[in-house]
């Protein structure tokens, strides 16, 4: 496990936007962590990092929001030699169960090589969540500065 600390909201956006220059299609990420842990700002480096520019802001009240990687800089070869063309980010915090997610299309996301998928609050689906996925641990140390351990 790697433990990183960052001291600052844009040290936590530049380890998001570090993080997604080594994603290569496929990815399911989970962010565990509570609120105010810096998840979000993370997700907003990461999505900096894959070439969306339009403004991050976390789905708490819609549960899931989808990005397109439009431009043709910034759209990087998956695992397979296809293209990552979506980006999703999903928060789970207002859900009750597994339940509550059936009719999202989750498990037909993770299995595609053309996504990134972003899970907040993974701890709610842990029976749905595919077993090779990348889990990230925020939190909460001071007012600006957060740990950040990646397994």
């Amino acid at each position: 496990m790697k433990t990183i600390i960052t001291n600052s909201f844009k040290e936590t956006q530049e380890l998001g936007f570090e993080f997604a220059q080594k994603l290569k299609g496929g990815e399911v990420i989970a962010l565990h962590g509570d609120l105010g842990s810096g998840k979000t700002t993370f997700v907003q480096g990461l999505a900096e990092g894959l070439g969306i520019k339009q403004k991050i802001i976390s789905p708490t009240f819609i549960i899931m929001r989808t990005y397109t990687i439009s431009n043709p800089q910034s759209i990087r070869q998956a695992q397979d030699g296809s293209a990552i063309h979506n980006f999703y980010h999903v928060d789970l915090y207002r859900i009750e169960g597994e339940e509550d997610v059936e009719g999202l299309g989750l498990l037909d996301l993770f299995d595609d090589k053309e996504n990134i998928v972003v899970v907040e609050w993974p701890e709610k689906i842990e029976n749905l969540l595919p077993s090779t996925r990348v889990d990230l641990y925020f939190e909460y140390v001071g007012d600006e500065e957060r740990e950040i351990r990646f397994t």
